[in-house]
């Protein structure tokens, strides 16, 4: 074998591992690593020329410099901090909530004095339905960022937050390093769905005080994940959480983020959600046009009261749904095909 590698060198003819290594170096070019993170990459790369390709270590190795060369060292989205267009934003994708957009407004207009990201973890806590998982959306667009969704509901192992040592077999890095390969940025949104659902302490350790390191500004720009095994700058992510209660999250973990109650929608916020937002989606979603089923406002109120009372809309949406589905069935069988849906008889 090394006398055929030699002779492979001679003819100039490039090998499985050197075409391995050029296009990890490649991934590197215009990043900006840290001391200690490319004195580590570097050293890796000249323990993977010393390895057989036959060796267990070899694709150990080959894994590592995988994850390290593809996360985004010192590449940062450019941000929009303008107050008047991020108001647009949330404006065009929620109705009402008037004091929640006013406090994610204000939180926007100290980033764009301070330029930093200190203290900028949300947790957004009320019923299911009310738009908490979409106002990061929303957030993400104001802000011009990268969105990364993650959930923790039921999750029960801690290295599902800090990874797994390189030693096993199958290791790799936790939810938070995932996501920052998949974005490219170091200042995404991160939205941790479901904080309040998190499993109690088990056999996996908990994942509960693994999230304290990732949530504290003071510990978060060198974050340590346990596959990686080099510090990552975490600081300039803008973390937000979504619960359904506060009554479960631990106290050290509720400490560290600042909370926004949304409360239910009223009636009238409903029915202005319904036709401009909820109609039109289901609509589209069932292939139907807009001459062949229209919801009057007494039909719509009757669908509110009678079987959407719930605080958030997405039950509203099902009901709604169920209609689309039926007009959608005669549509098909080509019964009538012109439906207006008002108040039922007495």
């Amino acid at each position: 074998q090394e006398q055929l590698k030699l002779i492979q060198k001679e003819l100039g003819k490039t090998t499985e591992k050197n075409k391995i290594v050029e296009k990890f170096r490649a991934r590197l070019q215009g990043k900006v690593l840290t001391q200690e993170a490319e004195k580590r990459i570097n050293e890796e790369f000249e323990k993977l020329q010393t390895l057989s390709e036959t060796s267990s270590e070899y694709s150990v190795s080959v894994n590592y410099l995988d994850w390290t060369t593809s996360l985004p060292w010192g590449v940062h989205s450019k941000e929009n901090y303008s107050l008047k267009s991020a108001k647009g934003t949330l404006d065009a994708d929620h109705y009402g909530l008037k004091e929640v957009k006013e406090r994610i407004l204000e939180y926007l207009a100290v980033k764009k004095l301070k330029k930093s990201n200190e203290g900028s973890i949300l947790c957004f806590v009320g019923p299911p339905g009310t738009g908490k998982t979409s106002l990061g959306r929303s957030i993400a667009r104001a802000l011009n960022r990268k969105f990364f969704r993650f959930s923790v509901g039921g999750m029960r192992d801690e290295a599902e937050i800090k990874g797994h040592r390189r030693t096993y077999v199958g290791a790799m890095p936790g939810k938070l390093v995932q996501g920052m390969k998949r974005v490219g940025t170091q200042n995404p949104v991160f939205l941790i769905d479901e904080i309040d659902k998190l499993a109690p302490y088990g056999t996996g350790g908990d994942p509960a005080s693994a999230l304290l390191e990732v949530l504290d500004p003071e510990q978060n720009f060198e974050f340590l994940d346990h596959y990686l095994d080099i510090p990552f700058d975490c600081s300039k992510v803008f973390f937000i959480t979504t619960a359904n209660s506060t009554d479960t999250i631990p106290p050290a973990l509720l400490d560290r983020m600042e909370v926004i109650y949304l409360h239910g929608y009223t009636d009238r916020e409903k029915e202005h959600i319904a036709r401009n937002y909820l109609i039109p989606k289901q609509l589209r979603k069932n292939a139907l046009r807009k001459t062949q089923l229209r919801f009057t406002g007494e039909g719509l109120n009757y669908i509110i009261h009678r079987y959407a009372r719930e605080s958030g809309v997405r039950n509203l949406e099902k009901q709604i749904s169920r209609v689309c589905r039926k007009v959608a069935y005669k549509v098909a069988t080509g019964k009538k095909a012109k439906v207006v849906l008002g108040k039922p008889p007495k």
